[in-house]
């Protein structure tokens, strides 16, 4: 999931029923994503069935969950989070939690390569939440009050080389902050650990394997300039490790822009703050973490597992 630049974030399902969504470009289906085919009604419908079901596994997996308390009760906030080395933990965990806590489907700004597909991988991917990473679609998700979640730092922020774990890959990237303050919209930062363990790089950015697998690395993965990392997981294999996944979210951020700041100014800030927020939230659960003894899924120590601040 990326960021609604044009380079590379949910919905309550009865809200998404009852307002007319305005199509905004040719080329990207807006009108679908709220007058949805009856097979992606469907698939939501048995997507979210099975989500619910799953809560016992969820709860006895003791994933670390704090801040719930901070999301607002309308739904009507940009999620802002990190991307990790397995890519698939906060992709499914932030939108699940989010479900659970306000019954809202969170809509990701995805890859287009991903939501170009067509067919039953399209339908899946839409009834999921999933939707084009573009401003247009982005906006128009804001004008109509929906829950957002984008990870600004896109696929660079999962291309994670040795000692580059829990960094935040943004470069210049603001579209979110832009967004957010023409809308009004609230931020809020969401943090997740244990991600970037599940796999370990064994190379350096800038390294000589690094900088001579770029050309092979952009025809992979469509980023220029970034060679492909050498992961290895439980031992040298690539075996996942077993590593308990810790999240956080963080208080909303007001975006509303002050009397007297211009614009570009105020989105400069705002995207600071938010990448600040976000990355003290990331250094506070790796600090947690630390201490945890059930931070590697030891079921001898499920007794004594941290538990949140709150709820």
């Amino acid at each position: 999931m990326v960021e609604p630049d044009g380079a590379e974030a949910g919905v309550d399902m009865t809200k998404t029923q009852q307002r007319p969504f305005r199509s905004v470009s040719n080329d990207v289906d807006v009108d679908r994503l709220v007058d949805e085919p009856s097979r992606v009604r469907a698939f939501a419908r048995g997507i979210f069935a099975v989500a619910d079901a799953l809560a016992p596994a969820f709860d006895l997996a003791r994933i670390y969950v704090d801040g719930l308390e901070n999301l607002p009760r309308d739904g009507r906030f940009l999620l802002v989070g990190n991307h990790t080395v397995s890519g698939l933990a906060e992709v499914v965990l932030i939108p699940y939690v989010v479900h659970r806590e306000l019954g809202v489907r969170v809509r990701g700004l995805a890859n287009l390569q991903m939501t170009g597909t067509t067919g039953v991988v399209r339908d899946a991917l839409e009834a999921a939440g999933a939707v084009p990473g573009r401003p247009e679609t982005c906006a128009e998700l804001m004008r109509q009050g929906e829950s957002i979640l984008v990870f600004p730092g896109g696929g660079r922020d999962m291309l994670k080389f040795k000692g580059e774990e829990y960094t935040l890959q943004w470069e210049r990237r603001s579209g979110f902050a832009r967004l957010a303050v023409e809308h009004e919209y609230p931020i809020v930062p969401v943090g997740l650990v244990g991600g970037d363990d599940v796999y370990r790089s064994v190379v350096e950015r800038d390294g000589a394997w690094e900088t001579r697998s770029r050309k092979l690395g952009e025809r992979v993965h469509g980023l220029p300039g970034v060679g492909i990392p050498i992961v290895r997981g439980l031992g040298p294999t690539l075996i996942p490790r077993p590593q308990r996944m810790y999240l956080r979210f963080e208080p909303p951020m007001a975006t509303s822009r002050p009397p007297r700041v211009t614009v570009d100014t105020w989105v400069t800030t705002v995207k600071e703050d938010a990448r600040t927020a976000l990355e003290r939230t990331l250094a506070d659960l790796q600090e947690l973490r630390a201490t945890d003894p059930f931070r590697n899924l030891n079921p001898l120590a499920w007794h004594r597992a941290a538990q949140a601040r709150s709820r």
